[in-house]
């Protein structure tokens, strides 16, 4: 397989536009440039638009042999079952490190990818010091998806009204609301989001404009991950 150009030897994979935007300004928050409008910003991130896309190991693969590479991280979201999607992400990282080295470094051992995922997120070192990380949505552990990870970030002094939210969506659903279970975190922060000022920010903007505590105490395993695999 052809190396393909490379805009930047940084790349964060993710599954949607919410993860594209919301990532950059919680990290502008915890201490890192970021103006790409400048041409100044730490990682390219790319929105795969859906799980099968992300979970592909020709796209891992072919991103990993990027000329330049250093980095490459993906972030996923772990939804109901996060053994299950750990064990896909495992499978497929270790399918796409399999054609990296038997193409680029046919006499090298190929590493092992790791059977479990720690808790603070997942850095792997390959060749030439090429780094792949991987951090599942919410922390590594727990089901859920960004939307869960944002509820981490509600400020302390608004705890009694995230408690209300959690009833009233209960409510809801017992009253014929139709969002599936498995997408309650995101009916969760954004009615929470709906009751402030001014009311149904997007999740990014809630964010940059810290309605959401980007410092939080719960933001800083993924802060710290992220600052590993690209600082």
């Amino acid at each position: 397989m052809r190396k393909r150009p490379l805009i930047h030897p940084k790349t964060l994979l993710v599954e949607g536009n919410d993860d594209m935007r919301v990532i950059p300004e919680l990290m502008e928050k915890n201490g890192i440039t970021w103006e790409p409008e400048k041409g100044n910003y730490i990682v390219e991130i790319q929105a795969l638009n859906s799980i099968e896309s992300l979970l592909d190991p020709d796209e891992i693969s072919t991103q990993l042999k990027a000329t330049s590479r250093s980095a490459l991280g993906l972030i996923i979201d772990a939804d109901t079952d996060p053994p299950s999607r750990w064990k896909s992400i495992r499978n497929v990282c270790q399918q796409a490190i399999n054609n990296f080295y038997e193409t680029l470094y046919p006499d090298s051992k190929v590493p092992d990818f790791p059977e479990t995922l720690p808790e603070i997120g997942l850095i792997h070192s390959l060749a030439d010091g090429i780094k792949l990380g991987v951090w599942m949505m919410p922390d590594n552990q727990m089901r859920g998806m960004l939307e869960t990870y944002l509820g981490y970030l509600i400020p302390t002094d608004n705890e009694p009204l995230w408690s209300y939210t959690k009833e009233v969506v209960e409510k809801a659903k017992e009253q014929g609301a139709s969002f599936k279970d498995v997408h309650k975190d995101k009916a969760l922060i954004h009615t929470w989001l709906a009751w402030q000022e001014p009311p149904g920010r997007q999740l990014h903007d809630a964010v940059k404009f810290k309605i959401l505590d980007p410092k939080h105490p719960k933001s800083k395993a993924f802060v710290d991950w992220f600052k590993l695999l690209y600082l």
